[in-house]
């Protein structure tokens, strides 16, 4: 059955449900009394499963950010990009490039940079159900029937492993819940927008359930392209289904089984020139348009088609209580993706060629492909004053790549205007890269809390790791080439926390922990350049409180980070004699420590029933040691070193997001308006590790107002309309800025998405 079957067949089926009521099965409610008034509610509890056991959020010693699915639907959260406005402010999520097809996922200062090679790695683990995501690339897809998002900041090297020295980004998805429920939703917007998803749980059979969850998403180019029949920027069409199983056999043993496709066509955002180097300037064609302040439309048309992005899995997990003070696990998963991109984000505004009857606009071709398998083994119990988790891990991965960036556009002999070059030429361009690497990963870990007396909890654990990764670059600039790499690493990552509960609802805590990212080679290096490992030791102290009855929530956390050997990239785009331009990059370790500081702070305060507002803080410090720059030096030529400042990538030093909700009962049948409002605001910050140049500060407003749970039938239905903006304000900002060819051209930039807006109607049943 294809994805778009299981889609329409869920769509059709959720829709028929709500137009004709209930099952004949289900008998029908009495009208429910009107509610007695309620009594002043303290903060929301929220559950978290960080310590690979349910806990609440307060009792976790551990600094850590949680959006549940009310908040994801209150910010109009469709896929991940969609929290890079800075919702949680220590998490900073960006595109790769200017590209959708990639995303770049940090926390506390640990940032990838080109991390969607097939040998290079994240900073930040990311995790669906358990199940680590091994690329960078598909992590733009859409978003599941979401129970929560769990942001934990730190390193997580003990319980979740390699490449989680920033952190880790764990999303929950809803279980089946064996009962017939469900809703759909269906929704319109600016730019042409539409969206359309179903959640549907079926009545259990033989102890068995099943969840369907369907998901379409659309966009027009929030930028035009003048060139008739392509594709603009900043466009997206994402669809994909889950199908969800869980039988239980016997008391205490549940197994989940699930399946998911998604498709993502998306194209770049649009790389425009904001600067123009005098030099250059009275050469300039007249055609091209420069300056600050988004476009709305290119000067140049490009051919330009979506990338294409692939993604799909299935898990098997298993769970056997074999006793109250003991429970067997097993995660079981398969996943793929690939990639294809074409990506035409800059036409002039990026190469600096300006020569009568001369090629220009690099179009960025490239493939990849990935294939990973993991399996993990738990046991998760207590016994006297002990919580304990022990774990083995095993994980394998092959993920190959090949590029090619032909240019699309030809001046004409008085730069007045410009032709296409033939579209056949595109992709039988000379070949730039191509290259395979594989990995394995095996682990063991175990951690344990022991409480010798009510109010002190004492926490120690430890992971072994051992990783194997080798290599081929085997096409370098058209050539055959036989570029090897192979490594081998073992680690052991410690952690130790001492938390006290100073009052029922006041815990502190003192955290020290460790971890690591994974060496490996740039295939975008002309040689197949490796480089070692990354590792960090982070010290951490906090504090927990509720007070007032309950109704304020205070968390906060300082937290002294020391890194070790950090991965710095040196970027170049380098013309080739045959009229293109290469992007050659290179990875070195910097020696010496990086220094990374911090303090966050997160207030929730419900002073009554009907608001609740919300404020998070994050302060980052950082400094990088001086970094080798391996291809000046290789450009130069002359044997001398150049050692070269270095800078931390997508890390503000200030983040702040606040929000408000309110909530109005109308009528007595449970009915209500519901307000939302948030702001997010960051400084500036450096977008490139070896570019002493910075994006714009930014404040981005989103809002959502509702009529919620309106009653349509006895049967239980009901509809919510809700009326929606994400960057309400229509604020601009560059978000990412490059001074590569300032010396040549000036500096090129990316701005943030315009406003968008629309209306969302919700019948759950």
């Amino acid at each position: 059955m294809t994805t778009k079957t299981i889609v329409r067949a869920s769509l059709l089926a959720g829709v028929a449900v709500c137009l004709f009521g209930s099952v004949p099965a289900m008998a029908a409610d009495a009208p429910a009394a009107p509610a007695a008034p309620e009594a002043e509610a303290p903060v929301d509890e929220i559950v978290v499963t960080a310590t690979k056991r349910e806990t609440n959020l307060q009792d976790t010693p551990i600094s850590m950010a949680v959006l549940g699915n009310e908040a994801l639907k209150e910010r109009h959260v469709q896929s991940l990009i969609d929290l890079g406005d800075g919702a949680i402010p220590s998490l900073r999520i960006s595109t790769f490039e200017a590209r959708q097809s990639a995303l770049t996922i940090g926390i506390r200062g640990i940032v990838p940079g080109d991390a969607n090679q097939p040998a290079r790695e994240q900073g930040v683990g990311v995790y669906i159900d358990g199940v680590y995501l091994g690329r960078q690339h598909g992590l733009n897809a859409s978003l599941f029937d979401v129970e929560r998002i769990e942001v934990l900041k730190g390193p997580q090297g003990t319980l979740f492993g390699r490449n989680t020295e920033g952190g880790a980004l764990s999303i929950v998805t809803k279980a089946p819940t064996g009962e017939f429920g469900g809703r759909v939703t269906a929704g319109i917007g600016n730019y042409g927008q539409y969206n359309s998803q179903l959640h549907l749980d079926l009545p259990a059979i033989a102890n068995i359930a099943f969840k369907i969850d369907g998901v379409i998403q659309h966009q027009d180019p929030t930028i035009k392209n003048p060139l008739a029949g392509q594709a603009g920027w900043n466009q997206y069409h994402r669809y994909g289904g889950r199908v969800t199983a869980r039988w239980k056999p016997v008391d205490g043993l549940t197994v989940d089984l699930s399946f998911d496709k998604s498709r993502d066509e998306n194209t770049p955002f649009y790389s425009q020139l904001v600067t123009v180097n005098p030099s250059v300037l009275p050469k300039l064609p007249s055609i091209i348009d420069y300056g600050y302040g988004r476009a709305t439309s290119a000067d140049i048309g490009v051919p330009q088609q979506p990338s294409v992005d692939k993604t799909q899995g299935f898990t098997s997990t298993i769970k056997y209580k074999v006793s109250p003070a003991l429970e067997l696990r097993s995660i079981t998963a398969w996943r793929t993706v690939s990639d294809e991109q074409w990506d035409n984000s800059g036409g002039a505004h990026r190469t600096p060629v300006f020569k009568a009857n001369t090629a220009f606009s690099r179009y960025s071709l490239s493939n990849l492909d990935q294939r990973q398998f993991s399996q993990e083994l738990q046991a998760v119990g207590s016994f006297d004053k002990i919580d304990y988790v022990a774990g083995l891990y095993y994980f394998s991965e092959r993920a190959n790549d090949a590029a090619r960036t032909p240019n699309t556009n030809l001046w004409n002999a008085t730069l007045t205007g410009y032709s296409i070059i033939d579209p056949s030429t595109y992709v039988s361009a000379t070949v730039a890269r191509a290259s395979i690497a594989y990995a394995k990963s095996y682990a063991a870990y175990g951690q344990a809390t022991y409480s010798p007396i009510d109010p002190l909890h004492i926490t120690l654990g430890g992971r072994y790791t051992k990783d194997k990764k080798n290599g081929t670059l085997f096409t370098v600039n058209g050539a055959a080439t036989n570029f090897t790499f192979d490594q081998s690493n073992s680690r052991f990552d410690p952690l130790a926390i001492v938390a006290f509960d100073v009052t029922r609802d006041v815990n502190v805590y003192a955290k020290y922990s460790t971890g690591y990212r994974a060496g490996g080679a740039s295939s975008r290096s002309l040689n197949y350049r490796q480089f070692g490992p990354e590792s960090v030791k982070s010290y951490e102290v906090g504090i927990k409180s509720e007070f007032l009855d309950r109704k304020v929530r205070l968390n906060l956390a300082g937290y002294i980070m020391d890194r070790k050997d950090s991965q710095v990239d040196f970027n170049f785009f380098i013309p080739q004699p045959n009229g293109t331009i290469r992007n050659t990059l290179e990875t070195v370790n910097a020696a010496g420590i990086t220094k990374i500081r911090g303090l966050e702070a997160d207030l929730t305060v419900k002073p009554i029933n009907s608001v609740s507002l919300g404020l998070s803080y994050a302060y980052t410090y950082t400094r990088v040691p001086a970094a080798e720059n391996t291809v000046q030096e290789a450009l130069n030529g002359d044997g001398k070193p150049v050692f070269q400042d270095v800078f931390i990538v997508f890390t503000p030093k200030n983040a702040l997001s606040g929000t408000f909700d309110y909530k109005l009962p109308v009528g007595g049948a449970g009915a209500e308006v519901r307000l939302h409002l948030d702001g997010n605001y960051s400084d500036p910050m450096y977008t490139f590790d070896n570019e002493p140049v910075k994006s714009d500060k930014s404040f981005i407003v989103n809002a959502r107002l509702s009529l919620a749970d309106i009653q349509m039938s006895n049967g239980g239905q009901k509809l919510t309309v809700s009326a929606w903006a994400r960057n309400l304000f229509n604020e601009a900002h560059i978000y990412r800025r490059s001074a590569a060819n300032a010396a040549t051209l000036g500096d090129y930039a990316n701005y943030n998405a315009a406003r968008t807006y629309g209306v969302d109607a919700t019948v759950s049943f």
